[in-house]
């Protein structure tokens, strides 16, 4: 017997909960996907340095025949992936082998693409960086 508004627009993706249940505050409703695209593409640590933000970006999309899309570079995560993992990784066990980290980067879709609408969560993409001459 009441109405519960969104935090933003987009469209329902899942619906987790049946009519008539009692929920508590807090409870995930629904998952809501925005309208606005972007892509998370993990870089190496080691090729942070040639990536800036607003840096131009080439996606090719697997799911859309392999398309090229172009977008930019928003912004980086402020840790490597793995600060954010469920199970971080323990490397306490005296011998240490330096491992490259991966480092999401934010890529936004440029608008005025047709098939930009067809991006869906969970998709594969490869993203390659644009250098500027």
């Amino acid at each position: 017997n009441t109405v519960i508004t969104a935090p933003r627009d987009g469209a329902v993706g899942e619906v987790g909960v049946k009519l008539g249940q009692y929920v508590a505050a807090g409870t995930q409703l629904m998952a809501v996907v925005p309208h606005d695209t972007w892509v998370i593409a993990n870089f190496k640590e080691t090729q942070l340095a040639y990536i800036e933000p607003g840096q131009k970006v080439e996606v090719s999309v697997d799911a859309l025949k392999h398309a090229t899309l172009t977008g930019h570079v928003e912004r980086f995560s402020p840790a490597a992936g793995s600060e954010f993992s469920v199970i971080r990784p323990d490397n306490a066990t005296g011998n240490f082998t330096k491992i490259a980290q991966r480092v999401p980067v934010r890529i936004t879709i440029d608008e005025g693409q047709e098939l930009a609408k067809h991006l869906a969560p969970g998709l594969s993409v490869v993203v390659k960086t644009v250098v500027a001459e």
